[in-house]
């Protein structure tokens, strides 16, 4: 097989629609955009008007409030402690903190601190320091023979 005898498979590459290149194209002189009005000229932004008629967005009612200072936290399975353990990524027998989280690849950053989770079980006895933890997670760790102290986020 040389270079020139490599091709896409059938259908695989569609041919880019020409619009405005004279009549003979089908798409010639307006381009498919009709003759006059608003959508016909370029940098039309309509997003979601509906010709006078409310919009749905403002149709439809609001509820809830979202907090917009709120703790955003890293999750953590506590599967996932354990298999990093397994990896050996993890050391069961140091104290695994945040820092030593984020510096294991399990997680990319801390945010605003590291949350840990019941998902998946926990089999190794581990001292794990963290922001924050669910009550069935600290319950999971101590049975394993661990101990989980959730620590306040440094501001």
């Amino acid at each position: 097989m040389k270079l020139h005898e490599l091709s896409d498979n059938e259908g695989a590459a569609r041919k880019k629609k020409r619009v405005a290149r004279g009549p003979g194209s089908g798409k010639g002189k307006t381009a498919g955009r009709g003759i006059k009005g608003q959508k016909s000229r370029s940098g039309v932004a309509i997003g979601g008007y509906e010709g006078g008629q409310m919009p749905l967005y403002r149709r439809l009612p609001k509820r809830g409030f979202n907090k917009p200072n709120a703790n955003q936290y890293a999750v953590i399975n506590l599967g996932l402690i354990e298999k990093f353990i397994g990896l050996g990524k993890l050391d069961a027998k140091a104290e695994i903190t945040e820092d030593v989280l984020v510096a294991s690849g399990i997680t990319k950053s801390k945010h605003d601190g590291i949350r840990v989770l019941n998902k998946g079980e926990i089999k190794t006895a581990v001292k794990l320091v963290v922001t924050g933890a669910s009550a069935a997670a600290i319950e999971a760790v101590k049975a394993a023979g661990g101990s989980l102290t959730v620590a306040q986020a440094a501001e």
